[in-house]
């Protein structure tokens, strides 16, 4: 039992992935062999980076202890942004970098907002959540613009690739992002900033590291990787929708806390979001193959949030109970 509690503290992930192929056993019986087939892994893939990567951010931003609830409304507004310019006549090689830009500043003012007014970020990022929304209906004037046909290269972000078109390049785009941030996190020192900050505060500051500019660099992160994710669908699906991204907020947030990421800061790994973020894909891909309600799916994944905040709790308090023992 200490072994195992051992490598859980150390790979808090590997519960989520034991529960990921538990389920892909599952619905791969119940479906008659169809989960596990080239055409719905493709469909699966093909949708896996836009979400995965909100759940990336927002997992490193819950490692340093805070949360962002505006992640669906970046994910709407980037893309819509890029989109208008687009209609415009603006070239894609300005129009994508200013969507990103205005997702950054949004990062920004969470961060600034929650850091220098001693704010809990959960308000700071609701009121976001309603101002970034408006903004994005207000710029696109209720209606998603006209792109014209070309102006997007959907080739170099959403085009089939691989054995027999297996994969999007979304999804190699997703798999590269994560690396850097996955390295970031476990192999820098802003790393073990992140870790510190969001652990133990107090202590983070005494021993100098610069805790605001590591939560506003999360913050921005965060954000930027919610819109590059919405820029990743827009792509795919040909033009902006003002309501893209509605409850993407709190499927990452359940995809981070089923990684084993901790809600109170300090604990957790990017691939840990990733874990989480399959579950809720597989979930949602499962019941429909397995001809179980579709509106079922809201349930089967808040059951699985408390489940896993549950068990990782308790799985921790063990291993503390034990740690003390072993002192004594």
């Amino acid at each position: 039992m200490k072994r195992i509690l051992k490598i859980y503290l150390e790979k808090p992930e590997l519960a989520g992935i034991v529960f990921l192929i538990v389920l892909a056993i599952v619905f791969q019986s119940r479906s008659n062999g169809v989960f596990l087939n080239a055409q719905n892994l493709q469909g699966m893939l093909g949708l896996l980076p836009e979400m995965a990567l909100v759940a990336v951010g927002v997992t490193l931003l819950m490692i340093c202890g805070e949360f962002d609830l505006s992640v669906g409304s970046v994910f709407a507004l980037t893309p819509m942004i890029m989109g208008v310019m687009l209609a415009d006549g603006w070239p894609f090689m300005l129009a994508f970098p200013a969507g990103l830009v205005a997702a950054a500043a949004v990062g920004l003012v969470n961060g600034t907002l929650t850091v220098r007014f001693a704010i809990p970020s959960f308000i700071t990022t609701l009121g976001m959540l309603f101002v970034a929304r408006s903004l994005t209906i207000v710029i696109s004037g209720g209606f998603p613009p006209v792109i014209p046909q070309g102006a997007m290269p959907r080739e170099m972000f959403t085009a089939f690739i691989g054995p027999g078109g297996l994969i999007r390049m979304s999804f190699v785009w997703f798999v590269m992002i994560a690396l850097f941030i996955g390295l970031i996190l476990s192999r820098t020192n802003f790393g073990n900033w992140v870790r510190a900050t969001g652990g133990f505060l107090p202590a983070a500051q005494s021993m100098g590291i610069p805790t605001t500019r590591v939560k506003i660099a999360c913050f921005m992160i965060c954000s930027v990787l919610a819109g590059f994710a919405g820029t990743l669908q827009v792509m795919r699906l040909g033009a902006p929708l003002p309501s893209i991204g509605e409850g993407l907020e709190l499927q990452a947030v359940a995809a981070a806390v089923i990684g084993g990421t901790a809600l109170t800061g300090g604990i957790g790994t990017i691939l840990g979001g990733i874990v989480g973020a399959i579950l809720i894909r597989v979930i949602d891909n499962g019941l429909v193959l397995s001809r179980v309600d579709a509106n079922w799916f809201k349930m089967a994944l808040g059951a699985l949030t408390v489940f896993a905040v549950i068990v990782n709790a308790w799985l921790r308090a063990k291993a503390k109970g034990m740690k003390v023992e072993t002192h004594q």
